[in-house]
């Protein structure tokens, strides 16, 4: 039996204090909910912090959530959840008017209206950002202070959960790696995606699908794990700032993306995976390692964040060229989640990166993960709190059992055999990798034979229609297979 001097007992445990979870936990807290707040590291640090889109929704009077909805299903090719899709676009209006409404002040245009950005995918103007490149930034620092001021919120901070903690198959709270355990009627986690499991990425360290490993160890399923998106323009070669992701929104702006001999080779602003594989495939057959992002053109006041950062390294963007290529930077997959962000394990519910809700199918629409967090961690937060009351909950938590880091070896297998381009060859070799996520990546991805969004076979390089609408689910201990989402 623990020490109860070790167990924190609150009706919400939201595990992640990035976008989503500090959503999540505001929300509760406001419903009346006693909530403890688990974070990593000091509030303001999560990756939700480096952020640099922002937040997609239909505000002009030109657009409509269902022109949004037709738009996130082009991106996710035939792989979008539609009624997820439906749900977001409708409800990201109010998410902005929310976030406003907690101190969120959003960029403005001449006129005093919200100033609405183009990014690729979109038909329509409707990305509104904070401080322009910086909206990760302002939204997690203004949300964090509104948490800190919350009486019904206990911030654990420099707390990292090493176990679920379940009963009679119901997730009851988690473990701390620091041996105290955290006890709740309804246990969100929002820890983020694992795109930081690939050699290469724009994701900070941290980012290693802890939350799909606590989720899948208290048996919920997870699903989508071979469609990875990685970003096209990643600062390469400069000391400093590898992976340093630069905006597509600049390219929104007019930045273009030039060959060694100074030529246009791809349409900027089409989705991302087809922006990624122009590039990777331009560096092969130039035998480089980049193309170079102009954007000496573009007012650099709107991205002052990027601009500094770069001059810092010693680049100056607005006379100079910047050197990008592709990189690991969001999982379209996670723990599978129905709309309200419930796993498949009562008392469990995943959001933001962590979840699958099919959102965003084959490929993530820009900026459409930032709303994500909002829309999906207000309703997690109040579904949690329909859960029943815990009993009378046992006093013996299970031990801790952190989760172990990859070794560089899994990160460089993953960008190899799972990058921007796959084969079954490479994949049955990553299969064979000791890390549990490097296997199970490569089990969906040979799972699915074909090509799709952001999942390229070279050896099935067409798309399969009879796969429309499926998703890869691994359930347990299975093999992944197969299931049809609506």
């Amino acid at each position: 039996m623990a020490d109860p001097a070790s167990i924190v007992d609150a009706e919400v445990v939201v595990v992640g204090a990035g976008a989503a979870g500090l959503y999540a936990a505001l929300t509760a807290a406001r419903a009346g909910a006693r909530v403890a707040l688990v974070s990593a590291t000091p509030l303001a640090q999560t990756a939700s912090y480096w952020a640099q889109g922002g937040l997609a929704a239909a505000l002009s009077a030109t657009d409509s959530p269902d022109l949004h909805r037709k738009d996130t299903e082009i991106a996710g090719r035939g792989a979008v959840r539609r009624s997820a899709a439906a749900l977001l676009c409708r409800e990201a209006p109010r998410a902005v008017r929310e976030l406003e409404a907690l101190g969120v002040h959003f960029d403005r245009d001449g006129a005093g209206g919200l100033a609405l950005g183009l990014e690729g995918g979109h038909s329509q103007r409707r990305v509104v950002h904070a401080g322009g490149s910086a909206t990760g930034r302002r939204v997690v620092r203004q949300l964090s202070a509104v948490v800190v001021e919350e009486q019904r919120i206990d911030v654990l901070e420099q707390a990292r959960a090493a176990a679920p903690w379940t009963v009679d198959g119901r997730c009851v709270g988690v473990v701390l790696e620091d041996g105290r355990a955290v006890r709740a009627r309804a246990t969100i986690l929002a820890t983020g995606g694992a795109a930081a499991l690939w050699a290469r990425t724009t994701n900070p360290p941290g980012s290693l699908g802890i939350g799909l490993m606590l989720a899948r160890a208290a048996g919920a399923w997870l699903a989508d794990l071979e469609f990875v998106q990685f970003h096209p323009t990643a600062v390469t070669g400069v000391p400093g700032r590898e992976g340093f992701l630069i905006t597509e929104a600049i390219r929104g702006e007019g930045a273009t993306l030039l060959d060694g001999s100074g030529e246009r080779f791809v349409e900027e602003l089409k989705p991302r995976d087809e922006v990624s594989r122009a590039i990777a495939e331009k560096m092969v057959a130039e035998g480089s390692k980049n193309v170079w992002l102009d954007m000496r053109h573009v007012d650099g006041a709107l991205f002052p964040n990027i601009v500094g950062a770069l001059r810092e390294s010693g680049l100056d963007p607005a006379t100079e060229l910047v050197p990008v290529a592709p990189a690991s930077h969001y999982c379209m997959g996670g723990v599978v989640a129905d709309l309200d962000g419930a796993s498949s394990v009562g008392g469990l519910y995943v959001v933001g990166e962590t979840a699958c809700t099919g959102l965003h199918g084959a490929n993530r629409l820009a900026s459409n993960s930032l709303t994500e967090c909002f829309v999906q961690g207000k309703r997690a937060a109040l579904a949690g709190l329909d859960e029943p009351r815990l009993p009378i909950a046992p006093d013996d938590p299970p031990p801790a059992t952190p989760v172990t880091a990859p070794a560089q070896s899994t990160r460089e297998a993953l960008w190899r055999h799972a990058g921007l381009t796959r084969d079954r060859d490479g994949l049955a070799a990553l299969a064979t990798d000791p890390h549990p996520l490097a296997q199970l990546v490569a089990a969906c991805a040979m799972l699915r034979e074909e090509s799709r969004g952001a999942h390229f076979r070279s050896d099935f390089p067409s798309t399969d229609p009879a796969l429309d609408g499926h998703h890869a689910v691994v359930r347990g201990t299975e093999s992944p297979a197969f299931e049809s989402w609506i």
